[in-house]
């Protein structure tokens, strides 16, 4: 059995100042149990609910709640609620800052105490974009790499709860993956209310959009708790982009108003939608509706801001980047690219070092890149996944990368496989658990490792540095090259031939250590001593035949 669960809200049962959709609903109108003052500890979720003395005709559309919670610092927090059917309306919260938090004009409190636990979600606070603007941070300023997961369906019942959830969790978890892409009930590669999209309860919306369903989020509340207490970042995709056209953009708003109700309070990352601005598969004017979404998604990502109050992290996954779906870039907390899947590496690589050069200055990390599958043309393997990893993680500046597993991302089940998308096509039919054991996933996972044992939020794209070796015949793709002044170089070479530094530091030694990025394997260092104009060759192992990155550090 599982762990109870850190995150798993501490319940207690109110009075509330709440706001109506119009105008003011008076706190006479709700009725609750007041308890003495909870306590939870810090970044952890706390649940107020409040029940309605009289019916509504349809609450969802003719109510918004709102609870205003003063924190001991005496700085007012709107928190959004968010109904759960009936009469019942729920509102969640959570706060790094000690204290007593107290609704206004309320008989609610609750008491943040300091976290005792190791989940380094609740330890360190969720995510941030750090100092540089170039890297991610936990809340209190420890870096974090970012190794995402594509599971687009995870929360549809193909993916059973608990166990088929839980264990591509745990084996994620064991390989130190640590955020989990997931799109919250409206898909890609499926038209609207497909069967194979809905979970245990269902649709998340009414199939005329008329209203949402809670039941829906309340079994999509079990997976986004859980992944928070594994230690992951959920990073919620709102919805696929063309849904926006048929919801309209004020019941997109809506829809995303409701999910910053439910799990704005984890240490969660918004992703507004994926291929923001792609339209559906069979659309008779995708220019006219590709148009659309990027003004309208522009909006809705305006909303999220407006909306949150825990500033949670807010990104759009892109048909290439995520600066070019939107009409202003500076409504994006970070860049996210869906760098291809056939695109040779050093293309990846070009796009990425195009975004870390270009303004605003923000964090760059690759959301979709070259899946890793058996059966879809081009056939992709570990080595297309690894390479696409070290070209964009190396020329964006180490923010982050994310893998993903053809199988996996649409839930395909041994005696269940997907099928066929809107445009006819089938992307194979390998199952989930087998598409998690592909090597690619321990290989990136050993990547990961190698970074987070040297200064990795330090290193920036240096191409400059480093050239092949003399005469390099059928041109091959050019070594990469990152680096942090004169103490670190990380190097990465998609074939096994000499390599030409320069700019090191001359009668400076350094440190040279060779990482199989096939086995995880580092070997012994040597040691590197540049010439009179700081420049040096070195040369990785002879006996293999693949692609090699090697960490360069001063003593």
């Amino acid at each position: 059995m599982p762990r109870q669960s850190p995150i798993l809200m501490t319940a207690c049962r109110i009075f509330a100042n709440l706001c109506g959709w119009l105008c003011l609903i008076w706190a006479s109108e709700w009725a609750g149990a007041a308890e003495p003052i909870p306590t939870v500890p810090a970044n952890s979720m706390v649940e107020w609910s409040v029940v309605s003395k009289k019916d509504h005709a349809d609450p969802f559309n003719e109510v918004q709640l709102d609870f205003v919670v003063t924190t001991p610092n005496h700085q007012t927090v709107r928190v959004p609620g968010f109904w759960a059917g009936g009469r019942n309306w729920r509102g969640r919260y959570s706060s790094a800052t000690l204290g007593v938090h107290g609704l206004q004009e309320a008989e609610g409190s609750v008491e943040v105490t300091p976290y005792r636990g190791d989940n380094r979600l609740l330890l360190h606070g969720g995510l941030r974009v750090a100092a540089d603007h170039r890297h991610f941070a936990y809340q209190d300023g420890t870096p974090f790499f970012w190794l995402g997961d594509t599971w687009w369906m995870g929360l549809c019942a193909r993916l059973k709860w608990p166990e088929d959830f839980q264990t591509l969790a745990a084996d994620r978890n064991a390989k130190g993956f640590n955020v989990i892409q997931i799109v919250a009930g409206l898909y890609p590669d499926m038209p609207a209310f497909d069967e194979r999209g809905a979970n245990e309860a269902g649709f998340p919306w009414e199939k005329d959009y008329r209203r949402i369903r809670p039941e829906y989020f309340d079994a999509a509340d079990r997976r986004i708790f859980y992944l928070v207490d594994q230690g992951f970042v959920p990073c919620v995709v709102g919805a696929w982009g063309y849904h926006l056209p048929w919801l309209g953009a004020n019941k997109m708003k809506q829809h995303w108003r409701y999910l910053v109700a439910r799990w704005g309070a984890l240490p969660v990352v918004w992703c507004a939608a994926g291929e923001g601005t792609m339209p559906f598969y069979l659309s008779k004017d995708p220019s006219a509706e590709s148009a659309l979404q990027k003004r309208e998604w522009t909006e809705v990502i305006r909303f999220i801001h407006a909306t949150d109050p825990f500033h949670r992290l807010v990104t759009i996954h892109p048909p290439s980047r995520a600066r070019d779906s939107v009409t202003d870039a500076s409504v994006l907390d970070f860049d996210m690219h869906q760098s291809g899947h056939g695109e040779p590496a050093f293309r990846h690589g070009a796009l990425a070092l195009g975004a870390y050069r270009s303004e605003p200055v923000m964090p760059v990390i690759s959301g979709e890149a070259r899946y890793e599958a058996l059966e879809i043309r081009p056939k992709l393997d570990a080595a297309d996944a690894r390479q696409a990893f070290w070209a964009h993680t190396i020329c964006s500046g180490c923010a982050g990368h994310t893998y993903g597993a053809n199988g996996i991302w649409q839930v395909n089940q041994r005696d269940r496989p997907y099928g066929a998308s809107p445009g006819g096509n089938n992307w194979g039919t390998t199952p989930w658990d087998d598409a998690m054991r592909l090597p690619g996933s321990s290989q990136l996972a050993a990547a990961k490792r190698l970074l987070e044992s040297i200064t990795w939020y330090k290193l920036e794209p240096h191409p400059e540095w480093v050239a092949w070796s003399g005469q390099a015949d059928n041109k091959p793709v050019s070594p990469l090259c990152a680096g942090a002044g004169d103490e670190l170089r990380l190097l990465y070479l998609l074939e096994p031939r000499p390599v030409a530094l320069n700019g090191l530091r001359a009668g400076m030694f350094y440190h040279l250590e060779w990482f199989n990025p096939v086995t995880g394997v580092r070997q012994p260092a040597s040691r590197l001593i540049p010439d009179a104009q700081g420049n040096a060759v070195v040369t990785p192992p002879a006996d293999e035949t693949h692609d090699w990155a090697a960490v360069i550090t001063s003593p």
